[in-house]
């Protein structure tokens, strides 16, 4: 077993990369690099890309990709049943991974050596304006309509035929540990939602990076980028709105994790995510069993 360290990017086919790019701008993502076979998008942080989009005839998502904490952790993984040789990668980035289908069909890298870049700018219209502690007197703001930037992909989450097999599959190979779990009703044993975090020490991170939803047909619930605070939050829902994009969920607050959020569908029907805040926890922190309705 080795410990992943975060999610780092999301693969997805689509047989028009405009259209996939002109959501995803909108959404407040940022060209990193396209050719005439794929796009890749980041965010304002570090991370080479977030999102990758390959130009195939019919639309879908493919995987998703870890970040390893070592070469060591790669050959490691290498010698799990089903996992490729450690390779290259031969895409913008550069960095090496293993690759692996899961239970499911997924496809997962576990990547390590990749490019980082220079931070991106935020937008400087967009700031906390809100609580006790910044109060408007004579601070009169008329924010615009404007595709304000995510900053990082926070977690994924995914439609599951047998959530029991994926949580024991993911935290076996690649340390997650668990957050918060419930059962399917009149159910003790056979679990219908899992979070899953991951296993940083005593470092606090997010509550989950992976989410398992038990359901008839495997494919991707969703995935969700952080934004920097709840005032960008609701000035890119009012902007996604004039651009006439379909609208999901939200605005809102999880329970669990405790982040606000606002779903949004791209152009080829996948559901996508901003969030901000959410609950931090450790390798300290228990397991908690909620109860699904």
């Amino acid at each position: 077993m080795i410990k992943v360290s975060d999610v780092a990017y999301a693969r997805f086919a689509a047989p028009d990369l405009d259209r996939m790019e002109t959501f995803l701008l909108d959404f407040g993502l940022t060209r990193q690099h396209r050719d005439d076979n794929s796009l890749y998008m980041r965010g304002t942080g570090p991370d080479h890309h977030l999102h990758v989009t390959h130009l195939v005839d019919e639309p879908g998502f493919i995987g998703m990709a870890f970040n390893a904490n070592s070469m060591t952790d790669l050959d490691k993984l290498s010698k799990v049943d089903g996992a490729l040789a450690v390779e290259q990668i031969d895409e913008p980035g550069g960095g090496h991974r293993v690759r692996i289908t899961d239970p499911n069909g997924f496809q997962v890298e576990t990547i390590f050596g990749q490019e980082t870049l220079d931070p991106l700018p935020v937008n400087e219209l967009i700031g906390p304006d809100h609580g006790p502690g910044h109060p408007r007197v004579h601070d009169v703001q008329r924010t615009e309509k404007i595709p304000c930037p995510v900053l990082r992909l926070g977690h994924v989450v995914l439609n599951v035929l047998d959530c029991d097999t994926m949580d024991e599959y993911y935290r076996s190979h690649f340390g997650f540990l668990q957050s918060d779990i419930a059962f399917v009703p009149g159910s003790d044993d056979e679990l219908a939602l899992v979070f899953l975090r991951c296993n940083k020490g005593k470092e606090y991170i997010d509550q989950h990076s992976l989410l398992f939803t038990k359901a008839k047909e495997p494919g991707l619930a969703h995935i969700a980028f952080e934004v920097e605070d709840i005032n960008a939050l609701f000035v890119r829902h009012e902007y996604l709105q004039t651009k006439e994009y379909e609208h999901s969920w939200g605005i809102g607050r999880h329970t669990p994790a405790a982040n606000i959020f606002d779903y949004w569908f791209d152009n080829y029907g996948n559901r996508v995510e901003h969030f901000f805040g959410g609950d931090l926890l450790n390798e300290d922190d228990p397991t908690r069993t909620r109860h699904r309705k």
